[in-house]
């Protein structure tokens, strides 16, 4: 069984969904970039500024360790019960020499304050204030902003307990120190500075005489170290941000322009098609856009050519039957004394009016098939219904014509539905049975059979028209499906047949997906095969 080739497809994979999504996915990842190694510095950094506070903060417990020592042994008097002395407390912390970032404090346990390094040291510290104003909305939302950021990173590190200084005020620090325990935290200064503080209690045999607390502040410092270490992340972000830009630009904007521009060409008429093989070979959306495109502008120059074929093609058939018309009335007026050449002539253009009259219904159905297709939407079509209604319709007649339509259902009561439009497929059907029957002698048979098959996982359903005509010549199986094209036996009937019935026939079946086409049965006659996907 000889079958018409498959009609041609021009379908490409679509990417369907974010994660499938080539440009999706590297539109994410450009934007993430950045933000991902802004992300990796702000861990880094505050890992590295979590050791130098932890590092800063066993420094100075060790050195308050030191420190009580010697005020435990030199600066308290344990007669008759243990006290710390003035005097003596502050003479050891003159003698310290504390560094000037680093300010040692000596308070009893009521909290007074015995010694002071910085008073002892009589070192003045000169800066200049800020300026004393209400602060804007702009600095209350960056506050607000840096805390949730603290907030959200300390969430994200999940830090250890103990692997951190915890913020918490001066009382507090004290109230632990005083009970017996070391305590520390950060916090600011009296002069707005963030400090370190350590606060370690001064015991004389196990009881508790005094506080002393050391506090560094160099805390700003190492902030200061961390926003420049951070800078360098910063300048990699950036320039990440500008290269995913770049390429970006590249990628996408640049194809867009192209695409838009060699549309505007096809527009403008100055290019009958887009030639973009290099954005078409794109596996992304940009080349199915591009493949997109091209095929449409292919189809319309397609349909362009194809509509002035048919125009051509509707000149000449018309002017064929018109010429005809011409020359038999110009012979009339020159015989219009023999009644026998008037007759003649009569029955000459009779049937060319009549030609007439069939070309023009089968050109209008054939301009108006393309319209109705777009315009009328499709529904599931009982095929086996179909065919039985449209062959009794032929059986009823049968009585004004000497050939037979049958219909036989091969399906073994199946019933059987396709997704198309009626009106449509019954023309179809139809315009096969005519030409079968125009091809069929007196007393022949015009058969329609339904019968079941697949193609793969597809259940077809095919519809066979067999007559017991005379059958097609073997070179023109495949070309009585274009427009126009007639190949009449000697003998027939003049002026029935346009040559468009199989041309609407091959158009109607391939816009509902299926396949038609023609071959010669062993026995003599010809068959039509029609192939449509069951829905």
């Amino acid at each position: 069984m000889a079958k018409a080739p498959a009609r041609k497809k021009q379908d490409r994979g679509r990417s369907s969904g974010v994660i499938r999504s080539r440009i999706a996915r590297l539109i994410f990842a450009s934007n993430l970039a950045g933000l991902a190694i802004l992300i990796v510095g702000a861990m880094v950094l505050n890992e590295m500024r979590a050791g130098l506070v932890m590092s800063k903060k066993q420094d100075l417990e060790g050195q308050a360790q030191i420190f009580t020592n010697l005020l435990g042994g030199g600066a308290t008097l344990g007669r008759p019960e243990p006290i710390m002395d003035p005097d003596l407390a502050r003479a050891t912390i003159r003698e310290l020499q504390l560094p000037a970032i680093v300010r040692a404090q000596v308070r009893n346990t009521d909290g007074e304050i015995v010694a002071d390094s910085f008073l002892l040291s009589d070192r003045v510290d000169i800066s200049t204030l800020p300026p004393v104003r209400e602060p804007g909305t702009m600095a209350r939302l960056s506050a607000d902003l840096s805390s949730w950021a603290s907030e959200t990173m300390a969430r994200m590190l999940r830090e250890r307990p103990g692997a951190s200084v915890r913020a918490q005020s001066f009382e507090e620090e004290f109230a632990a120190a005083v009970m017996g325990d070391m305590a520390s935290s950060q916090r600011f200064s009296d002069r707005g500075q963030r400090v370190i503080s350590v606060s370690v209690p001064v015991q004389r045999v196990s009881a508790v005489v005094g506080v002393l607390t050391l506090e560094s502040s160099d805390v700003n410092e190492i902030v200061r170290a961390e926003r420049a270490a951070l800078l360098p992340f910063i300048l990699v972000a950036v320039l990440v941000a500008f290269i995913t830009s770049a390429l970006m630009t590249l990628g996408i904007a640049r194809p867009l322009r192209r695409l838009a521009k060699a549309a505007d060409s096809v527009r403008s008429g100055s290019s009958e098609s887009l030639d973009l093989p290099q954005l078409t070979r794109r596996p992304d959306e940009i080349g199915d856009l591009a493949g997109a495109l091209q095929a449409m502008t292919d189809t319309l120059v397609e349909r362009i050519e194809a509509n002035e074929r048919f125009a051509a093609d509707v000149a000449h058939e018309l002017k064929n039957p018109l010429t005809s018309i011409r020359s038999a009335v110009e012979t009339a007026e020159r015989v219009n004394n023999d009644p026998v050449a008037l007759e003649k002539l009569r029955k000459l253009i009779a049937k060319d009016v009549q030609r007439l009259d069939r070309l023009i219904t089968d050109i209008s159905n054939a301009s108006r098939l393309e319209a109705e297709v777009s315009r009328v939407p499709t529904a599931k079509v009982d095929i086996t219904r179909m065919c039985e209604e449209i062959v009794e319709t032929y059986s009823a007649l049968g009585m004004d014509t000497t050939v037979r339509v049958r219909f036989i259902d091969d399906t073994m009561g199946a019933s059987f539905q396709v997704r198309g439009r009626e009106g449509s497929l019954g023309q179809v059907l139809r315009n096969l049975i005519d030409n079968a029957r125009s091809f069929s002698p007196e007393g022949g048979e015009v058969r329609v059979t339904l019968r079941q098959t697949r193609d793969g996982r597809q259940t077809m359903v095919q519809i066979l028209v067999e007559d017991d005509g005379p059958g097609i010549p073997p070179d023109k199986l495949a070309q009585i499906f274009d427009r126009f094209y007639t190949d009449r036996p000697a003998g027939a009937a003049f002026g029935n047949n346009s040559g468009l019935g199989l041309s609407i026939v091959a158009q109607i079946i391939e816009t509902h997906h299926g396949k038609v086409w023609a071959e010669n049965q062993d026995e003599g006659g010809a068959r039509f095969v029609i192939e449509l996907p069951v829905a």
